[in-house]
């Protein structure tokens, strides 16, 4: 499988999956909103922040973990 980046307008864009050779499986897409859709009142930063909220339930939670530049390239018992 080879991943490709393709970039113009909507119609470019369906022009070229439609003529790339192979099974097309999936798609990601990106959507510029237009300056009345946005949210106003500085809530666009925080809604930046929801981009990765369905990534929530498989994220790792730990505790007293020490990722210091020096504990990860530094040997650890049993290792």
């Amino acid at each position: 499988m080879t991943a490709r980046v393709l970039t113009g307008s909507k119609q470019e864009i369906a022009q070229k999956v439609a003529s790339l050779d192979g099974e097309v499986r999936e798609a990601i897409v990106f959507i510029e909103e237009s300056a009345d859709l946005r949210p106003s009142g500085g809530e666009g930063a925080e809604n930046a922040e929801d981009v990765f909220a369905e990534m929530e339930p498989y994220v790792v939670h730990v505790r007293d973990v020490d990722d210091s530049r020096e504990a990860l390239y530094a040997r650890q018992e049993g290792e």
